[in-house]
């Protein structure tokens, strides 16, 4: 595509390249770093409040943009907390505030969550997103507009090694990750099972 066929301005199915910044409670906390994110507008590839105000930038355009928490990642829910007993948890696991645990719910389904305190005999995780409940101000600029490839349309999203997405920016550390039953049965035993089966065999 030559650059007279290039898109000129953000709409639905188009792939957008995009610089930004992010700052919350007037502290930066996350930005592109001249690396842009790649993502397939329309398609819910980043936080609804952002998606909506890109619609007609060119490129080189920049843009503020302010999120309410309602478009950005939620509302704070009180009540988005679990408690696990430290016993479930494998002795190597790094048990201090703010490590990230995965969770699984009862449709096995996997839920982000983060250790909120710790005491004695148990663990209080916090289900809520690190950023729910507030305001996100972004700052913008559209770096490039691409047509999508077929397999990317069908899909909805960008295959791309480079491109990132908001929804990933969870500025977690993956290291710390690790996956439990969210009904109190702790610990995600899978491999063991498999384990066992092949012992039998």
């Amino acid at each position: 595509m030559t650059n007279q066929d290039a898109p000129l301005v953000v709409k639905k199915d188009l792939v957008v390249s995009l610089d930004y910044k992010l700052q919350v409670d007037g502290e930066m906390i996350d930005s592109s770093e001249q690396d842009p994110i790649q993502f397939l507008q329309g398609h819910g590839e980043i936080i609804p409040g952002l998606e909506k105000e890109l619609y007609g930038m060119k490129v080189g355009d920049h843009k503020d943009v302010v999120v309410p928490a309602s478009q950005g990642y939620g509302e704070f829910d009180p009540e988005a907390f679990a408690e696990i007993p430290r016993t479930e948890f494998p002795k190597d696991f790094p048990l201090e505030p703010d490590v990230e645990v995965q969770l699984r719910d009862e449709d096995g389904e996997v839920v982000d969550a983060y250790i909120e305190k710790l005491d004695d005999k148990m663990v209080y995780l916090n289900l809520n997103h690190p950023l729910a409940g507030k305001e996100l101000h972004f700052s913008v600029t559209v770096v490039e507009l691409r047509d999508p490839t077929p397999e990317e349309l069908e899909h909805g999203h960008v295959h791309s090694d480079e491109g990132e997405e908001f929804e990933d920016e969870d500025f977690d550390d993956d290291d710390d990750d690790d996956d439990y039953d969210d009904d109190d049965e702790g610990y995600d035993d899978e491999d063991d099972d498999d384990e066992d089966e092949d012992e039998d065999d």
